[in-house]
C-alpha cells in the first residue's frame, strides 16, 4: 500500500517554487552523432529545489540531454555547471559521473535482484558509521519500513521505482535525474506513483530533472517544462503557462488536442470557419496585423458544437471519442479545417450530423503566422 502521508504532502504544495539559486545550468550546449547534431546550443537553468521535466518527442534530444548531465557523454561544445562547479567544458577538464554530485534513477529501476530493500539503499553509502541510519531515513520517506528485508521481486512495480529512488537520493547528491521514471508501469499504477514521487522529492528538498514523452506526467508533476524539439528547447515555463501560452506552433500540436482555424484578420476581427472573432480574444493580435493570415489555435474545451439543420451550420461530425466524464466529437468544417469539440457524456451526436461550432472559451486564444 503506498504511504498516505505523501499524498498529504503532495495536496499541501503551493505549486508556486520560491526564487532560488540556480543549481544546474546548461550554457550553449551541443552535442553530434557523426553529421547528425542531437542537441543544439541549448541553454537551460535549473533552480534549487525544483523539479524540471524536459518533455518531447522520441528523438528531440532530451535523453542525450540526459546523459550529458550524468557525465554519461560529454558534450561537443558548451558548458555544464552543477551549482558553481563547471563538470562539461571546453576549458575544463570532464568530471566522471561519480564525481559529480549528480544521482540517476533509471527507467527499469537497475535494483540488485540479490540483495535486500535496506541493502539496495545501502549500496552507495560509504560511511558504515551512519548507513544505517540514513535507510532507515529513507525507509520511511518512501514508506518502505516494512519491506526493508525484502528482495525486489518481492515487491510490486511502484514499490520497486520507490526503492530505487531512495538508492539514489541516498548519497544525498544535489541534482537528481529521472530516465522516463513511469515507463514500466501500467497506467493505474504510474498516475498514483507520479503524486508519490513527486511528494518524495519534494519532502526531500532535492532538485530534479526528469525526462519523458507524456505531456500529461509532465504537465502533472513539474514545477517547470521544458519542451524540446529537433534538440533545442521550443518554451520553459510552468504546466498552464506552456500549455495555454504555447510560444510556437510545434508547443502548441505537441501538448494537448490542437486545432487551428484558417483566418483572415481585417477591421479588427478575424474572419474563420466558425465565424468572426473580435481581436481582443485573441492573445496580442492588433491593428498592425491587419490583413494577416493567421491560423488561430483552439482546443476541444474551447468549442461546443450545437445541432444544426441539414442545409445550416457550420460543419459535420466525423469522428467521436468517449473518455468516460465526456465525448469528443471530430467535426470537419466547412471551410477545410478540422476541430475537436468537447462534451459532457450525456450529449451525443451521430456521425454525419450536421452541426453549428461556438467558441466558449474563457481566456484568450493564441495564434500563428497562416502555413
Amino acid at each position: 500500500m503506498p504511504d498516505e502521508r505523501l499524498t498529504d504532502r503532495a495536496a499541501a504544495e503551493d505549486p508556486e517554487p520560491p526564487a532560488a539559486a540556480v543549481a544546474l545550468e546548461l550554457s550553449e550546449v551541443t552535442r553530434h552523432y557523426g553529421p547528425e547534431t542531437a542537441v543544439t546550443d541549448l541553454d537551460l537553468a535549473v533552480r534549487e529545489g525544483e523539479l524540471l521535466t524536459l518533455l518531447g518527442p522520441s528523438g528531440c534530444g532530451k535523453t542525450t540531454t540526459l546523459r550529458m548531465l550524468a557525465g554519461l557523454e560529454r558534450p561537443d561544445d558548451g558548458v555544464i555547471r552543477v551549482g558553481d562547479r563547471v563538470v562539461a567544458g571546453a576549458d575544463t577538464a570532464f568530471v566522471s559521473p561519480e564525481d559529480r554530485d549528480v544521482g540517476l534513477v533509471f527507467q527499469d529501476f537497475a535494483l540488485f535482484p540479490h540483495l535486500s530493500v535496506a541493502e539496495n539503499i545501502a549500496f552507495g553509502l560509504s560511511d558504515s558509521q551512519e548507513t544505517d541510519a540514513r535507510v532507515e531515513e529513507l525507509l520511511d520517506l518512501v514508506g518502505l519500513e516494512a519491506q526493508r528485508d525484502a528482495t525486489p521481486d518481492e515487491l510490486s512495480g511502484g514499490q520497486r521505482q520507490r526503492v530505487a529512488l531512495a538508492r539514489s537520493l541516498a548519497p544525498e547528491p544535489r541534482v537528481l535525474l529521472l530516465d522516463e521514471p513511469f515507463s514500466n508501469l501500467d497506467v493505474r499504477l504510474r498516475e498514483r506513483m507520479r503524486d508519490e514521487v513527486r511528494a518524495i522529492l519534494k519532502e526531500a528538498g532535492v532538485t530534479a530533472v526528469s525526462v519523458t514523452h507524456d505531456q500529461e506526467e509532465a504537465l502533472s508533476i513539474s514545477d517547470r517544462v521544458a519542451v524540446m524539439h529537433d534538440g533545442r528547447i521550443e518554451q520553459v515555463g510552468r504546466p498552464e503557462e506552456v500549455f495555454e501560452h504555447p510560444e510556437s506552433r510545434f508547443v502548441a500540436s505537441f501538448l494537448g488536442q490542437a486545432g487551428f482555424l484558417r483566418a483572415r484578420f481585417s477591421d479588427g476581427r478575424a474572419a474563420t470557419g466558425i465565424g468572426q472573432l473580435e481581436a481582443d480574444v485573441i492573445n496580442g493580435l492588433s491593428p498592425a496585423y491587419d490583413g494577416a493570415a493567421i491560423d488561430v489555435l483552439v482546443r476541444p474545451d474551447d468549442l461546443r458544437a450545437v445541432p444544426a439543420d441539414p442545409d445550416s451550420g457550420d460543419g459535420t461530425i466525423v469522428g467521436r471519442k468517449y473518455t468516460g466524464p465526456s465525448f469528443v466529437y471530430r467535426v470537419a468544417l466547412d471551410s477545410g479545417d478540422v476541430v475537436h469539440c468537447q462534451h459532457n457524456h450525456a450529449t451525443e451526436f451521430e456521425l454525419d450530423q450536421r452541426v453549428r461550432v461556438d467558441l466558449v472559451a474563457d481566456h484568450t486564444l493564441a495564434w500563428y503566422p497562416a502555413e
